[in-house]
C-alpha cells in the first residue's frame, strides 16, 4: 500500500472520495444534510494560497482505494499543534487490507514531524467496524455525546 499526498490534479478524486464518505455516513444514519462541497471549493481551500486542509491517498498497484483529509489545530496552553482528522474512508471492497492502517501510520508520522501532541477526530457510534479499527490501533474514546464519539490517539511514535 502506497500513501501519497494529493496534488491539484486530484481535485476530482478528492471530490469523489468526499461523496463516497458522505454516502457511507448517510447509510449508517450519521449524515442527513446536503453536500455543499464543489470541485472549485476544494481547489480554493485545499490548494489555494493558504491550505485549510490536506489530503492523503492510499493506493495499491491498481487504483486509489482510500483517503484521509486532515488539518492542524493549535493549543495556546500547550504551545503545540495537534492533528485533526476530518475524514478517513477506504473503499468497501478494500477494507481490512491495510489501507486504513497505512493512512493512520502516515498521519502519525506527519504528527511527529510537526511536533503534534496527538491526533483527534470524531466517529459515529453506529460505525462499529470503524470503532473496532480505532480500538485496534489503541485510539481512545475520550467523550461520547449521543452517537458522536470523540477519539484521540497518541501513538508510540509521538512520545518522547
Amino acid at each position: 500500500m502506497k500513501i501519497r499526498s494529493a496534488t491539484p490534479d486530484d481535485v476530482l478524486l478528492i471530490y469523489s472520495f468526499i461523496r463516497k464518505k458522505s454516502e457511507f455516513d448517510r447509510e449508517i444514519g450519521a449524515y442527513s444534510g446536503v453536500l455543499q462541497v464543489t470541485k472549485d471549493k476544494i481547489r480554493k481551500t485545499i490548494f489555494g494560497t493558504v491550505p485549510f486542509s490536506y489530503v492523503l491517498f492510499a493506493e495499491n498497484s491498481e487504483r486509489v482505494v482510500g483517503f484521509a483529509l486532515y488539518g492542524f489545530r493549535y493549543s495556546s496552553f500547550a504551545g503545540q499543534p495537534s492533528l485533526w482528522l476530518d475524514d478517513l474512508y477506504v473503499d468497501e471492497d478494500m477494507r481490512s487490507q491495510g489501507a486504513g492502517a497505512a493512512l493512520m501510520s502516515y498521519l502519525a508520522q506527519v504528527a511527529k514531524d510537526n511536533d503534534c501532541t496527538h491526533l483527534g477526530w470524531n466517529a459515529d457510534a453506529r460505525n462499529t467496524r470503524g470503532l473496532s479499527f480505532y480500538d485496534r490501533i489503541a485510539a481512545k474514546i475520550t467523550e461520547q455525546k449521543g452517537n458522536r464519539c470523540f477519539l484521540t490517539w497518541t501513538p508510540q511514535i509521538l512520545t518522547v
